[in-house]
């Protein structure tokens, strides 16, 4: 079976994640890495550090489904935490005060 999307981790060399979806069509393309705000991780580095920078790239979920992809990447990012900013660079599911 061809799986044409996934759920991935990032791990930046901080140790913080960031957990994004792929449904370009690829599904485990080289190139892509998310759409993470430079600005958010940039801040947690030097430009000394920002030189020699290396990703982790995981494949957590694989689905030929759109739907099931977008629900798989909103679970990954609570189950890891990756919205919490202690822990990760996600933007999305970060929970609000009330």
């Amino acid at each position: 079976m061809h799986f044409n999307y996934v759920v991935y981790k990032l791990t930046f060399p901080n140790g913080k994640i960031y957990v994004g979806k792929d449904v370009g069509g690829s599904g485990h393309s080289l190139r892509y890495f998310g759409s993470w705000s430079d600005h958010l991780v940039e801040q947690d580095f030097t430009k000394q550090q920002l030189i020699d920078f290396t990703l982790r790239k995981e494949i957590l979920f694989e689905s030929t489904d759109k739907d099931e992809i977008a629900r798989m990447e909103s679970e990954y990012i609570r189950l890891l935490k990756s919205n919490d900013p202690a822990i990760g660079y996600n933007q999305t599911h970060r929970k609000t005060d009330h």
